[in-house]
C-alpha cells in the first residue's frame, strides 16, 4: 500500500477482507458474502467499491459487462500499513509501548505470548550477522 493510499474505513476494510479471500470479484459476488456476516445493501457495496475506486484501494476490470474487482494491495501491505499509521498517531512510533498495550491489557493468551516469543528469537537469529540490534 503506497503512502499516498488513505487508510480504508471498517466498511472498505471488510470489501478488501472479501477480495484477498476470494479473489477478483463482482459487486454482487461481494455482496454475497458480506451478507453472511451482515446485511448489506447491492448499491451500499457498489457506492463503497465506486468510492474505493477512487481511492485507488481497489482496481475495476471493466472489460466485460459486468465489472470485477480486485484489491490494489496486498492483505500485509495493508495491515503493515495500518499499524504504522496507528504506531505514528497513537504511541508515537514505538513499537515497544504497543507491546506494552496488549501486555498491560492482557489481549495476548499464553499461547499467543509463545509464538510471539519464538517469532522475535527467530527474526533475531536471522538479523544477528547484520549487526543492528534494531527489530523492525
Amino acid at each position: 500500500m503506497k503512502k499516498e493510499t488513505p487508510i480504508p474505513t471498517e466498511s472498505e476494510l471488510a470489501i478488501l477482507n472479501v477480495l484477498w479471500a476470494v479473489g477478483p470479484s463482482t459487486v454482487r459476488e461481494v455482496q454475497n458474502i458480506l451478507n453472511r456476516t451482515r446485511n448489506t445493501g447491492y448499491t451500499t457495496v457498489l457506492k463503497l467499491l465506486q468510492i474505493m475506486t477512487q481511492k485507488k484501494l481497489v482496481r475495476r476490470d471493466e472489460s466485460n459487462h459486468a465489472h470485477v474487482y480486485m484489491s490494489n494491495c496486498s492483505k500485509q501491505q495493508t495491515q503493515r500499513y495500518l499499524v504504522d499509521d496507528l504506531l505514528k498517531r497513537a504511541f508515537g512510533g514505538s513499537p515497544v509501548q504497543l507491546a506494552n498495550m496488549l501486555f498491560d491489557e492482557e489481549k495476548l493468551s499464553k499461547t499467543e505470548f509463545e509464538k510471539l516469543r519464538n517469532e522475535i528469537i527467530e527474526l533475531k537469529k536471522r538479523e544477528g550477522d547484520n549487526g543492528d540490534d534494531r527489530v523492525e
